[in-house]
């Protein structure tokens, strides 16, 4: 079977679903898939914190607004979460915890059958303990169901014509810091600045990983030697974001980066 038409399946079990919706390329997919098979029996519901950039917000809104969807934002601050700004390792599940349970809690209040997570097929061959919450809260990821991948998520939304076919990957700005390195809201808004100065320059994919007073740049290959012929302008701006030094890394971008130093065995 078609993987959309199995993941069409999948979703049509219920009458209706609340979609967790950040507004990039996997729930922005979910989004319009749910739409296509309950039409407006879909709410979606987007998280505003101080991990979640201004911007990102905004193409939330926008895409929402494109799908037809019914959009809720809601305020799920993962700073005033115990135990989150500590950054342990199993940092996702404190912010997933507590995320879904206000999602879900919307859907038992207002009669929705199911709160959809949207998790690929991928996600799952790294290391990711929000999963873990997920599955405590009985929520459902139908991409994973239907063993979709990164890529076919980005081609089915271009034949879609959905304008996130060719967004850049996104993860929250908490993902940037080392496991045990405190986060709190000047580092984060410190990053988010950075990152939006990179943006400006015309960077696609890359990230800005935050080891103390270091910017740690990862850029696509196709981008490492533009952001090498551009360091002292990257440097300047890095500097007027909050940072004291700054260095390219020579393995350029990847997702997970900070997993690396733990010992959690075959991925």
């Amino acid at each position: 079977m078609d993987k959309l038409e199995d993941l069409k399946r999948i979703i049509g079990r219920y009458k209706s679903a609340v979609v967790a919706f950040s507004g990039g390329v996997d729930s922005t997919f979910l989004a319009w898939a749910c739409a296509s098979v309950l039409g407006d029996k879909v709410l979606l519901v987007t998280a505003q914190s101080s991990t979640y950039p201004a911007s990102e917000l905004d193409g939330a809104k926008q895409s929402a607004q494109a799908l037809g969807c019914k959009h809720r934002i809601i305020v799920s601050e993962e700073i005033d979460i115990p135990g989150f700004s500590d950054n342990p390792p199993n940092r996702c599940y404190y912010c997933k915890s507590e995320l879904f349970s206000k999602i879900r809690d919307i859907a038992r209040a207002e009669g929705y059958d199911v709160v959809f997570d949207g998790s690929n097929i991928d996600d799952t061959r790294d290391y990711r303990p929000g999963r873990q919450a997920l599955a405590e809260l009985g929520i459902s990821s139908p991409m994973i169901e239907a063993k979709l991948t990164k890529d076919e998520i980005r081609a089915y939304s271009k034949q879609a014509g959905l304008p996130t076919a060719t967004k850049p990957s996104f993860a929250c700005l908490a993902s940037r810091f080392p496991y045990g390195e405190r986060i709190t809201k000047a580092k984060l808004g410190r990053v988010g600045k950075a990152e939006e100065s990179l943006r400006t320059m015309g960077f696609t994919q890359f990230r800005v990983r935050s080891h103390g007073d270091l910017a740690r740049l990862e850029f696509i290959e196709q981008e490492i030697d533009k952001a090498w012929a551009g360091r002292r302008v990257i440097e300047d701006a890095l500097k007027q974001a909050g940072f004291t030094f700054v260095a390219i890394d020579t393995r350029g971008y990847r997702t997970g980066a900070m997993n690396e130093a733990l010992d959690i065995g075959e991925k």
